[in-house]
């Protein structure tokens, strides 16, 4: 069934309403139509009234009854809805064999309930042309035959036609309380003529409480109005379940990207969340609808039963979705460390609550939402705490749990963290395959690539053997061509964001010996030492530096051989090495009294390459004040060690001066007020 549109034949009677419709139909051909009868067909609004008549007509049509249709909701105003009742009915009865005069008969009875004003613009069965003020004549003058002599002649006619004439009334519910009263009105008026007899489709609760704004009780109104009346029955749940399940099949099924559905979580949302909001299939219909065109536009970047879940409050509580936007940090925000609740600020927990009271009536199903969709928030409601822990595992499996997938549902805008966790989720799929992996994540935006290769932890729990070796040449081999960026002052460096990944591949082997094969195998396929000082430093036992990951004397055997490699690199490798002053320094520093003297060349390259990287720019704040500073700072101490004493470094600092190079007179300034014996002081 496409949109709303209502069942018009037999085959599409998914309720199995079928037969209950064709005995309806049966039980009016038999009632007595002498002075017209008026069957009611309740129902809740969408409940299926319409399909139920549509089911019912080819069993009038078998018994050669015609059936004429008026729909009040395509009228508004009592002056046009009293003319155009009477003029479409006329219309489509004056167009039928043998109910010309019966047409016509209707026509000039209506015609004394009418405005003369719209009269002749209204009803297809008036002629084009003609004079104008003659017609308006004409009807003058019928009105003075008086209403009696039209109403015999209508009812002669329609005794003499000899068959009833069935006159549906649909949509009844979807009017204006005045303009129900005036449908009624109109039925009453009508409704003693032989041979009529009306169905009138409508929610019996939405009617009785219009008829009974006129005084006397809407109940007692209808009692005198209908003579038969049928209440659909209640649809059977497990068939509405199956008609919702069929309903997102067909609405998802040509989807290429829906996302994934978690089967442990969407029973729980189904029956906790989407089912008690689906009252009839109407419901089931506009839901389809809906969860249809927003799992198009994510493109499965979201877990499809989270999806369902608040596809339904979208579509049934517009009030508590409304609220969604204002309550992200509620709902997503985890419990600080092992704090008590109570220890927050009460912002969080008044989101959460201010969100299940706009619920009302349905507060239950959205304290249900709370439950089955954002874990962090249960604990505003009396539920267990969840840690900043299971971040990881909430965007890995796109939940709206987490704040960035759920801001991607409601903003339809993917944050740079969920874009980045996006081609993380793509890395991860290649880790190991060394050559697809290098080539995936060089492809990348080089600003972006940190923040992929940091979203690689989310992934720490599923490390494989087979990851490993691959996953680390690639990341560490990457890490010289990363651009340092603006970090505040609790951000990690560029390679700490790297070292922190490669350092959960590595401990997810969990055995030291199998540590130590794996770092032999990798060392050898690192292009740089400083890559090579990063492996060895992190599973090595350096003081606070060092995990531990290998035995205390492999981790010397690691590092001796790293030191013999830098004493015999070309000058022209050394130059490449993004941390030049590190690897020099730590060589200097770590070196045995058996092992042969660090010589730093004399090469005028070199001593820029040192300068440059001895420049640091820190960051400095005033107390009380927001404005954070950054002062150019040298690593003097640091230069001093590596050259072995200041009178060294000044040397090598004049014969660098004296080429005159260029684009670093600002680093030489700095350079002469350090030689010059200037330090920074706390304040500067």
């Amino acid at each position: 069934m496409a949109g709303d549109n209502p069942v018009q034949t037999l085959d599409a009677d998914t309720l199995g309403r079928g037969a209950i419709a064709l005995s309806f139909a049966q039980h009016v051909l038999t009632l007595d139509v002498t002075e017209g009868v008026v069957v009611g067909v309740l129902g809740a609004w969408g409940s299926g009234k319409t399909s139920f008549v549509n089911l019912a007509r080819p069993e009038f049509e078998r018994g050669g009854i015609t059936v004429v249709d008026f729909n009040p909701w395509m009228f508004s105003g009592a002056e046009q809805l009293v003319e155009s009742f009477f003029i479409e009915l006329a219309a489509q009865l004056r167009i039928r064999a043998g109910l010309e005069e019966i047409g016509k008969g209707i026509e000039e009875y209506g015609e004394r309930f009418s405005g003369l004003s719209r009269l002749p613009l209204i009803g297809p069965f008036l002629e084009a042309g003609g004079d104008a003020a003659a017609l308006v004549g004409k009807i003058l003058q019928r009105r003075k035959e008086g209403i009696g002599g039209r109403r015999t002649k209508l009812r002669t006619a329609l005794v003499n036609y000899g068959k009833p004439i069935v006159v549906v009334v649909d949509d009844i519910d979807r009017l204006s309380s005045s303009e129900i009263r005036d449908v009624f009105k109109l039925v009453r008026l009508t409704a003693s003529f032989p041979n009529i007899i009306y169905i009138v489709a409508f929610d019996r609760l939405r009617v009785e409480t219009a008829l009974g704004e006129e005084g006397v009780p809407g109940r007692e109104y209808l009692e005198k109005i209908l003579q038969v009346a049928i209440d659909l029955p209640a649809i059977p749940s497990d068939v509405l379940n199956r008609q919702i399940f069929a309903a997102l099949d067909a609405a998802l099924s040509d989807i290429e990207k829906p996302g994934d559905i978690d089967q442990q979580a969407w029973p729980d949302i189904f029956m906790e969340i989407v089912r008690p909001l689906v009252r009839h299939m109407r419901d089931v219909r506009r839901y389809a609808a809906a969860v249809r065109g927003t799992v198009l536009a994510l493109e499965g970047q979201i877990a499809l039963a989270d999806v369902l879940g608040l596809e339904a409050i979208r579509v049934f509580l517009p009030d508590v979705f409304r609220d969604l936007h204002g309550a992200v940090d509620g709902l997503t925000t985890t419990a600080p460390g092992f704090s008590m609740p109570s220890e927050e600020g009460p912002e969080l927990k008044a989101q959460v609550e201010g969100l299940i009271r706009a619920g009302k009536a349905r507060e239950n199903v959205v304290r249900n939402m709370v439950v089955r969709l954002f874990p962090a928030a249960v604990r505003h409601i009396g539920g267990s705490n969840f840690g900043a822990d299971w971040q990881n595992r909430w965007l890995r499996e796109r939940r709206v749990a987490r704040e960035d997938v759920l801001r991607l549902y409601l903003e339809r805008v993917a944050g740079e963290g969920l874009q980045a966790f996006n081609r993380a989720e793509r890395a991860w799929a290649l880790m190991g395959d060394r050559r697809a992996l290098d080539q995936y994540l060089r492809s990348i935006a080089p600003g972006q690539q940190e923040d992929v290769i940091g979203a690689l932890e989310v992934y720490q729990d599923q490390f494989r053997p087979e990851h490993i070796v691959p996953g680390t040449i690639v990341l560490l081999n990457l890490l010289p061509d990363l651009p340092e960026r603006q970090k505040g002052f609790f951000d990690f460096g560029t390679a700490m964001v790297v070292t922190r990944v490669t350092y959960r591949l590595l401990k997810s082997l969990g055995d030291p010996v199998a540590v130590e094969a794996a770092v032999r195998t990798i060392l050898p396929e690192l292009t740089t030492l400083s890559a090579k000082d990063e492996l060895i430093t992190d599973v090595g036992h350096r003081e606070n530096q060092g995990h531990k990951l290998v035995s205390e004397a492999a981790a010397l055997e690691f590092e001796k051989e790293w030191r013999d490699q830098v004493r015999a690199a070309p000058i022209e490798k050394l130059l490449l090495e993004k941390d030049l002053l590190k690897v020099l320094f730590i060589t200097k520093r770590d070196s045995g009294p058996t092992e042969p003297p660090l010589t730093v060349s004399d090469d005028r390259r070199m001593t820029l390459g040192l300068l440059k990287g001895a420049k640091q720019d820190v960051k400095t704040q005033t107390l009380g004040n927001r404005a954070v500073r950054l002062s150019p700072r040298l690593e003097w101490d640091v230069l001093v060690k590596i050259y072995g004493d200041e009178a060294t470094l000044k040397h090598r600092l004049d014969e660098l001066k004296a080429t005159a190079p260029d684009g670093v007179d600002e680093l030489i300034a700095l350079t002469d007020k350090y030689a010059g014996g200037w330090r920074p002081t706390r304040d500067e």
